[in-house]
C-alpha cells in the first residue's frame, strides 16, 4: 500500500510538471516573489498555508493511531516492543546530545552575539510575552502529565501526538494480549488504513497551495530585510545545521549501510514540503509512508517516527544552543563552562515535547532560558523577527533526523528490506 504510494511519485512516466517536488519548488518560489514585490498582499495568503497544515494535522492522528495499534499486533511478542523502545530512546538521547553540544561548540566559536552591547532592560518584550507565559508550563511534571488524555478517544479527538502515541501503544498492546479473539478488529485496522493512507495521498495534492501560501506570508510579513540585521546568527545556524546533517547524520548513516545523499534525494518532495509550510508535521503522514516503502518494518515506522517527532528534535536542539548563546553574548553575559553544562542539561529535557510546528521552538528556548537566570529570558525578544525564518531550518533538520532514526533502529532490529531500501535510494 504504501510502497505504491512511494513508486507513484517517483515514476519516471509522470510528466515533469505533475511531480509533486516539481509544483511546490515552483509555489515556494512563487510564494517569495509575491511576498517580496507585494508584501501586503503576500501576509494575506495565511489562511493558505494555514488551511493546509491543518488537512494534515487533521489525518495525523488516526495515521498515528493505526500504524502503531497494526504494527505492535503484528511483532506478535510484546517483548519486541520494550526492546524497540529502548533502543530507539537511547539514540534519540545520544543524538539530542550530540545536537546541543554541536550547537554549544559552534557558537562559542563562531560568536554571534559578541559586539552588540544590547541592554535588556531596554528590550521591548510586549511580542514575546505570550511564549514566556507558555514556557511556564513546560516544566518535566507538567510534559509527563500532559501525556495523559482526560478520555480513551480524548487523544484522538484533539490531534496530541503524544497521547495518541499513549493511547495507540496501550491499545496495541491489549489487542496483542487478547490474541485470535482480536484478529477481526486487527483485519478492519488493516482495511482502515489502506483507505486513510489514501486519503493521505489526495490531501497532498494541494500541498503546492499550502507552501505558496506559507512562504507568502513569511516573506510579507517579515520582510526579507528583517534576515540584514540578524543575518550572522541565521546564517550561522542554517550552517550549522548542514554540518550536522552532513557529517553527525552522514556518518550514522553510512554506518548503517546507506548514503544520506540518497535519502534526502528519496524525500526531495516532502522536504521541499516541511520548507515551504515551516513545519515538519506537515509531512509526518507522507514520511511514514516513505520509511515503509525503503523496506522499515510497519512496526518500526509506527514506533520510531511519531515519538521521534515528540523526543527526537536535533533541529530544535541545534537552535536553543545557538539562540541561548547568542542571547547571552548580545547582552554581554559571561556564561562559564558549568553553566553551559547546566544549559544542555537542562534542554536536553525541556527540548522533549516540542512538536515540529511554527513556534514551538520559540517556546522551548523560553522555557529553557527561564530555569537559568544568569541569561535575560528578556533577551529572546531579539531573535523574534528572525524565527520564523529559522523555523524552517529546525523543521528541515528535525524531519532529516528521524527519517535516519528509522532506518537505523530498522537496521538494528533486523527489519529492513535492503532490496527494498536500495530500490528506493537508487
Amino acid at each position: 500500500m504504501t510502497l505504491h504510494i512511494s513508486q507513484s511519485r517517483g515514476s519516471t512516466q509522470t510528466p515533469l510538471w505533475r511531480s509533486l517536488y516539481v509544483q511546490v519548488l515552483v509555489a515556494i518560489a512563487l510564494g517569495i516573489l509575491l511576498g517580496w514585490l507585494e508584501p501586503n498582499l503576500g501576509a494575506q495568503m495565511k489562511p493558505l498555508g494555514d488551511g493546509f497544515i491543518k488537512l494534515v494535522k487533521m489525518i495525523i492522528a488516526p495515521v498515528i493511531f493505526l500504524t502503531v495499534v497494526t504494527g505492535i499486533t503484528g511483532l506478535g511478542n510484546l517483548g519486541d516492543v520494550g526492546r524497540i523502545a529502548f533502543k530507539t530512546f537511547a539514540y534519540f538521547i545520544v543524538m539530542s546530545t550530540l545536537a546541543l553540544i554541536v550547537g554549544l561548540v559552534v557558537a562559542n566559536l563562531a560568536q554571534p552575539g559578541a559586539g552588540l552591547n544590547i541592554d535588556p532592560a531596554a528590550v521591548d518584550t510586549s511580542h514575546v510575552a505570550e511564549f514566556t507565559a507558555k514556557a511556564h508550563d513546560q516544566s518535566l511534571t507538567g510534559f509527563l502529565m500532559a501525556m495523559i488524555p482526560t478520555t480513551l478517544v480524548a487523544a484522538l479527538a484533539n490531534g496530541d501526538v503524544l497521547q495518541v502515541l499513549v493511547v495507540a501503544i496501550l491499545f496495541g498492546v491489549a489487542l496483542a494480549r487478547v490474541g485470535e479473539r482480536g484478529a477481526p478488529i486487527v483485519d478492519l485496522l488493516e482495511r482502515v488504513t489502506t483507505v486513510i493512507f489514501d486519503l493521505v495521498g489526495i490531501l497532498m495534492k494541494a500541498a503546492p497551495i499550502g507552501a505558496f501560501g506559507a512562504m507568502a506570508f513569511t516573506i510579507g510579513k517579515f520582510g526579507l530585510g528583517t534576515l540584514v540585521h540578524l543575518g550572522g546568527l541565521v546564517a550561522c545556524f542554517y550552517l550549522t545545521a548542514l554540518v550536522f546533517v552532513v557529517v553527525v547524520l552522514g556518518t550514522v548513516a553510512w554506518a548503517a549501510g546507506f548514503s544520506i545523499f540518497k535519502l534526502l534525494a528519496y524525500l526531495k518532495d516532502e522536504l521541499l514540503l516541511v520548507l515551504g509550510t515551516s513545519s515538519s508535521e506537515s509531512a509526518l503522514p507522507a514520511l511514514m509512508a516513505k520509511m515503509e516503502g525503503a523496506g522499515c518494518s510497519k512496526p518500526i515506522v509506527g514506533l520510531v517516527v511519531p515519538t521521534g517527532y515528540s523526543f527526537n528534535l536535533d533541529g530544535t536542539n541545534i537552535y536553543m544552543a545557538l539562540a541561548a548563546l547568542f542571547i547571552a553574548q548580545a547582552c554581554n553575559v559571561d556564561l562559564t563552562l558549568g553553566a553551559q553544562i547546566s544549559l544542555l542539561l537542562v534542554a536536553v529535557i525541556s527540548s522533549k515535547g516540542a512538536a515540529g510546528v511554527t513556534g514551538a521552538g520559540f517556546i522551548t528556548l523560553a522555557a529553557t532560558l527561564s530555569v537559568v537566570p544568569s541569561i535575560p529570558i528578556a533577551g529572546i525578544a531579539l531573535i523574534l523577527g528572525i524565527d520564523r525564518f529559522m523555523s524552517e531550518c529546525r523543521s528541515l533538520t528535525n524531519f532529516i533526523g528521524n527519517a535516519v532514526a528509522t532506518l537505523v533502529i530498522a537496521r538494528w532490529e533486523g527489519a529492513l528490506d535492503r532490496g527494498m531500501l536500495k530500490h528506493a535510494l537508487g
